[in-house]
């Protein structure tokens, strides 16, 4: 059965990450846990959303769209509008990575041709 609630350490062990990192999603509004004094204590609502903040951070989404898309869940509870937004964010983000991808296949191709260009000059050099 899931736990109701988790300390922070909990969560960080659980996810990878380090209480500083759950400190600044919460600093930027996209966690709110429970305060018990010093004390935070997180729900699983709170263990759901840095999943999806971690899973859009490791996609590459910058902290303003992963807010978007959970703002929108929050507001309207609209999984579709939701999932279409996600959908174009993916679609943008993938874009970007394909175009990216095509930028260090072209400087990878150049960096092969300065090296045979350099194994040239050398071979010549130590048969002279």
């Amino acid at each position: 059965m899931e736990q109701e609630h988790y300390s922070i350490s909990e969560l960080a062990r659980e996810l990878d990450v380090t209480a500083r990192t759950i400190r600044f999603y919460e600093e930027q509004g996209l966690i709110e846990p429970e305060r018990r004094g010093q004390q935070r204590i997180f729900d699983r609502r709170d263990r759901a959303r840095l999943k999806l903040i971690l899973r859009g951070k490791r996609i590459g989404l910058a902290l303003a769209e992963i807010r978007e898309i959970l703002d929108l869940y929050q507001r309207a509870r609209d999984e579709a509008q939701q999932s279409q937004k996600l959908l174009e964010l993916l679609s943008d983000r993938r874009s970007q990575l394909i175009a990216q991808r095509q930028d260090i296949d072209a400087v990878l191709e150049e960096i092969d041709n300065l090296a045979n260009h350099c194994r040239k000059i050398i071979a010549t050099r130590e048969t002279a």
